[in-house]
């Protein structure tokens, strides 16, 4: 998802939850500031949906769930809220929520032109504050590449990346697949606007 700042004017935690409830399109809270949420592009949708198509059977066996970028995600320590792009949540709370998930194990972003320095800037800065995230998963939606940044001992978090040909793994809920899995369907090549002859 592209989000771009917008010049709302500050709101409340309370104020938010209330103004976003009745708007069409969807808006990120950071420490008051309010960020949209705009529409996606074809490749980021099909990765989005090919990724969770692989999760579903696996996080099924385990007692886990699968959740796309329109649940909401709640860090209430911090009264922020965030719509990842996937998010996998093991938490008993979370599986019987309606609202938000709390208590998010792995995070997985798409990126973007727009959104990449924010991902992975400010959003894994704020997103590493949950206390049960294990993993954090950005996926190229220009070629065939993934980062995985997985939770080490205290503040540290170590970096895999994977391309072409090999598997990922998530180690927090057992989870392997073939890279190209992900990619089924995707065409990775940029869109070129012809110019009108005259």
């Amino acid at each position: 998802m592209i989000a771009q700042p917008q010049d709302y004017q500050k709101m409340s935690q309370e104020e938010y939850l209330e103004w976003e409830a009745k708007q069409e399109f969807r808006h990120e809270y950071i420490d008051g500031e309010i960020i949209a949420m705009t529409g996606s592009s074809i490749p980021h949708n099909k990765i989005a949906i090919n990724f969770c198509i692989a999760l579903m059977p696996h996080l099924r066996q385990k007692g886990c769930q699968v959740n796309v970028s329109d649940v909401k995600v709640q860090d209430h320590k911090n009264d922020r809220y965030f719509y990842p792009d996937l998010v996998i949540t093991c938490n008993a709370d979370d599986l019987k929520s309606r609202k938000f998930i709390q208590h998010p194990t792995v995070i997985i972003e798409i990126l973007s032109p727009g959104t990449e320095k924010y991902d992975r800037g400010d959003k894994f800065k704020y997103y590493r504050q949950f206390p049960s995230l294990q993993e954090y998963v950005l996926v190229d939606q220009g070629a065939i590449s993934v980062e995985i940044f997985q939770r080490g001992e205290g503040k540290s978090w170590q970096y895999c990346g994977y391309t072409e040909g090999e598997s990922i793994t998530l180690e927090s809920i057992e989870f392997t697949c073939a890279i190209e899995v992900l990619y089924a369907g995707v065409n990775l090549e940029t869109d070129t606007v012809e110019p009108e002859e005259m």
